[in-house]
């Protein structure tokens, strides 16, 4: 989640979210306003679908295939300088719309978007013996962990190295591995891709489910911070954790966009969402977006400032909140925790109740 694409995709998210958004003049029940939202959504999104399935090719046609040999860090500088870029055009793109679409396509979530952890923990200690054969570990950051092998931090090397059946990251050791990895393990992220492209229709929409899925995204902001302590974050290899979470936030706020006029529409109900309006609830809710979004302005770079030795995410001491990691983790914690009251999370939460959506609820 950095720069590239930042304003110009924005700014075709915000104009398609307007389109729809007009349409939503045209509805009066919940049912006609859920299925306008998910036509403006499925015309909003289409542009970074579109990216993510483009840069999944680029990414594969950009493998080198040596006959005679595997990957050479110095012989194939330009094609893994060119991968990498796919990869973070592919990166980006996706994290702009998981909030709503890896409610609704799970299982094609975690083939794009699953962590090694959590490929080992499904294998159940058997391992991936093949890390290129497009089978076992698969997704963006199977391609990342192979991408970035010659650079992966110590303390994430040390985090996985005690998982079962881990297996050391490295490129391509032979001209069958550079094969595979081009024609296999780049493969089935292109499938995979392409099949959430093409299944991105206002009928397989669930409008509901997708704005559940916004707040658990934000929800999840804190812990993505918080892996960093670990060598369990999210983009690991490539150290681009902190860009990961400001195209979240971008992908958030515009796809959020698609329901403002809805939200506003609706009365203060009772004693629910705390006996505030719909306005008052939205005016809230894009607050804590500004907020959020000044915090991850003020970090240099994409990647998650280094956590102070002594950190602790239970106890953190008064010097270690005043670090960078410290202060942005606060500043996280406080915005996104569901129990604080004018949180964006509870905002959010009640903004859910407003409009007959289930509240999220941490599991």
């Amino acid at each position: 989640m950095s720069q590239f694409l930042r304003r110009s995709l924005l700014r075709s998210l915000l104009l398609s979210a307007t389109a729809g958004l007009n349409l939503l003049a045209c509805g009066s029940s919940d049912t006609d306003q859920k299925t306008q939202v998910a036509r403006a959504m499925q015309q909003s999104m289409q542009s970074d679908l579109t990216t993510l399935a483009a840069a999944a090719v680029d990414l594969q046609t950009a493998a080198p295939t040596p006959v005679d040999r595997g990957w050479d860090a110095t012989l194939d500088a330009p094609a893994i300088a060119a991968m990498k870029a796919a990869w973070i055009r592919a990166r980006k793109a996706y994290e702009h719309v998981e909030g709503a679409t890896a409610p609704i396509f799970p299982d094609i979530d975690a083939a794009i978007d699953a962590r090694y952890d959590a490929f080992l923990a499904n294998l159940k200690g058997a391992g991936d013996p093949d890390p290129f054969d497009g089978v076992g570990v698969t997704g963006m950051h199977a391609i990342e962990r192979i991408l970035y092998a010659d650079v992966i931090p110590a303390s994430v090397i040390k985090f996985e190295s005690t998982l079962p059946g881990y297996r050391p990251a490295a490129f391509p050791a032979t001209a069958a591995e550079a094969a595979a990895f081009k024609t296999a393990l780049c493969e089935q992220l292109v499938t995979d891709t392409h099949t959430l492209l093409a299944q991105w229709t206002p009928q397989e929409i669930d409008v509901s489910g997708a704005f559940q899925g916004l707040i658990g995204l934000m929800n999840e902001q804190h812990e993505k911070v918080n892996l960093a302590a670990t060598g369990e974050e999210e983009s690991r290899y490539s150290q681009r954790t902190l860009g990961d979470l400001r195209a979240n936030l971008e992908g958030t706020t515009a796809i959020y966009g698609l329901f403002r006029d809805w939200l506003k529409s609706r009365p203060a109900d009772g004693t629910k969402a705390g006996g505030q309006t719909g306005t008052a609830t939205d005016a809230a809710i894009t607050a804590g977006f500004a907020s959020l979004g000044v915090q991850y302005a003020a970090l240099p770079g994409d990647a998650i400032p280094a956590p102070p030795p002594t950190w602790s995410a239970e106890t953190p001491s008064a010097a270690d909140l005043q670090t960078p990691f410290g202060t942005l983790f606060k500043a996280v914690a406080d915005a996104v925790d569901p129990t604080r009251a004018g949180s964006v999370v509870d905002q959010m939460n009640k903004g859910a109740i407003l409009l007959g959506i289930p509240a999220f609820a941490e599991k």
